[in-house]
Parts: C-alpha cells; structure tokens; sequence
C-alpha cells in the first residue's frame, strides 16, 4: 500500500517590526552631533555604532530583535583608508601626469577589496537571536562587479546602471548566510530594466526641463542680446528648484520599487521575504520629513529617520515554512558542523 505524501509544512508571515521612537533616538543623535563637531568628525564611527545599535535593536522579528556589535575603532581605521584614497584621487584628478593613471590604477586595484571586506564587515557584526550573519562573496566575485560591471556602467552613460545594480545585490544577497543557512537572490537583468526605465526616463524629462531657462538664455545671448544678471541668478535657481523637486517626487517612489524588487526576490533557504512598500506613501512621508525638518531647523530629523523606518519594517515580513524556530536551530546547528568564520579578523570597514 502506497504511503501518503508528507504535507508541506505551513506558511507562517513573520511582520518585522520597528518599535523605535522619535523622542528616545532624539537624546542619541543630539549627543552624537554634538560629540562629532567638537572632536571635528572623529567621534563620527562611534556615533554610527550607536546609531546602528539602535536601529537594530529596535527591529524585531517575531518578537526577538536583532543587534549590532560593530568596533568604532575598525570603522575609524576604515575611515582614514576612504579618506586617503578620496586624497589620492582628488590629486590625481587636479594635477594631471603619469602618476594619475598609477593612482587611478591603485584605486582600482584596491577599491573592490575593501567593498567586499565592508559587507563582510556589517555581516559579521550583525547577528539575530545570538546568531551572526556572515558575507562569503569571493574577491574574485568583488573585482568583476565592482570593476568590471562598475567600468561598464561608466563607459555606457549608465544604461548599464541596471545590470549593474541587479549583480551587485545577486553577489551581496547571494553570498550572505545567516549562521550556516544560505540566502539567494532570484532577481534577473530584465527585472532591474523593467524597474529602472519609467525612473531613467522620468529623470531625462525632468533634467530636459530644468534647462530650459539656461537653454533660453544661451539662445539670447546668442543673437546679440545680452543676459540679464537677475535673468541668469532665476534661471539658476529655476534649474535647481525644478531638479530637486523632481528628485523629491521620483526619489521615493525610486526606492519604494527598488526595494520591492529586491526582498521580493530574496530567500533564506526555503523562506521566502515580501516586500510591499507603496512609492505613493513612502514619497508622503519624505515629503513632510523634508517640510518638517526645514521647519524646525533640523531638530525633526531623528522623528524623520524613526518614520520611515517603522513604515519600511511594516511593509516587510518573511514567509517561514514551518517555524522560525526551526530556522534558527537548523542555522545553529549547521555552524556548529561547518565551524563558523570568527577566528578571521574584520578589523576594517570603510562603509558603503
């Protein structure tokens, strides 16, 4: 008699969620403000440790937060190594001779090294029920698509920006773990240009009509005429204020895509993430962050930053098969048999 087929385990939405609020992350941030202007930045690394640590620890899934546990010092170090090779390239860039292609060279050669060492960086720190993330992405992985598609989308005006996008996060998402368990991105080309190509032509438009005043003015100037200094001044600001409006209403709507896109499209082993973020929604809550932060000098921004990561944790949740328990068990175990990476130092991050 032939056995009955095991049913599939449940699917059980686990919502993540932010409790975080605007007047508790109000006290942090004042203080990492003010601690970073009067050391002149370089309380800065310890002030993102903080911050970071907030966030996370504020953000639950299933009712357990995550957690931070990033070194100031490390990301300090990896500071001073940006801050070098921003040196090194504004230099090379000013003063043209053979030594600016050797700098460019070396910044190519090394840039890729420390991107791919970033991820591992806030993987590594990065943990959830006592278990920590972790990057395996290969360095040859890094070199091809931070130089290789990075070259490409440079010497194609960014046409090639989506392809871009879609293999930086298929070689992020698909070399992270969570202890042994392996997430995959699922993502193809098509859907990045799908994504990308109502926002490229959106951004074409609005940067067309922004120079139209400036265009006018060439043509006067043109036939003989001669500008108006208070013609040139309005026109101008006619071109930025029509920019960054355009950039206000379009960004938002940008991201919410974007990030729909990708976490709708990311699995950890058999668990699948949804992402339902409305752009509509997401650009109110930019629009008003931007008017209320103007409004109060910038003392709103902590409640702004609060706002949108409550909205985007709400609209974010993982579809389990079976129990999230279950999950992190099977995690546990796997880096308990495979031996987990901690012995390796990630004494460097200079962020993203």
């Amino acid at each position: 008699m032939d056995s009955e087929p095991t049913p599939a385990p449940p699917v059980q939405p686990e919502p993540f969620r932010f409790n975080g609020s605007g007047g508790e992350y109000f006290g942090i941030w004042i203080v990492n403000l003010l601690l970073t202007l009067l050391t002149l930045g370089l309380y800065s690394p310890w002030a993102k440790v903080r911050r970071l640590q907030y966030f996370y620890r504020n953000t639950e899934l299933a009712g357990a937060p995550f957690d931070y546990h990033g070194k100031p010092w490390s990301i300090l170090k990896g500071r001073l190594v940006a801050l070098g090779l921003l040196l090194i390239y504004h230099f090379a860039t000013t003063y043209l001779s053979v030594w600016t292609a050797v700098a460019l060279g070396l910044i190519a050669l090394v840039l890729p090294w420390l991107l791919r060492n970033a991820f591992r960086f806030r993987a590594h720190y990065s943990s959830y029920r006592g278990l920590r993330f972790s990057f395996r992405g290969s360095l040859v992985g890094a070199y091809g698509v931070f130089l290789g598609y990075g070259a490409l989308m440079f010497f194609t005006a960014y046409l090639a920006a989506p392809l871009f996008h879609q293999r930086l996060k298929r070689y992020q998402h698909g070399n992270a773990y969570f202890g042994g368990s392996a997430f995959s991105f699922s993502a193809g080309v098509g859907r990045f240009y799908r994504t990308y190509l109502p926002f490229m032509v959106g951004f074409t438009v609005l940067f067309a009509l922004a120079f139209v005043p400036i265009i006018g003015l060439s043509a006067s100037a043109k036939a003989g005429g001669k500008p108006d200094p208070e013609a040139v001044a309005a026109a101008g600001f006619g071109f930025l204020a029509v920019f960054m409006v355009g950039a206000l209403v379009l960004g938002p709507l940008f991201q919410a895509a974007i990030q729909n896109l990708i976490w709708n499209h990311t699995a950890l082993g058999p668990h699948r993430f949804v992402s339902r973020v409305s752009g509509w929604r997401l650009l109110w809550i930019t629009v008003t962050n931007v008017v209320l932060v103007a409004l109060t000098l910038g003392l709103f921004m902590p409640w702004a930053a609060v706002r949108v990561a409550r909205y985007r944790a709400s609209c974010t949740s993982l579809q389990v098969e079976g129990s999230l328990d279950a999950i992190v068990a099977d995690a546990g175990a796997e880096v308990a048999a495979l031996g987990e990476e901690t012995a390796e130092i990630f004494d460097i991050d200079i962020g993203l």
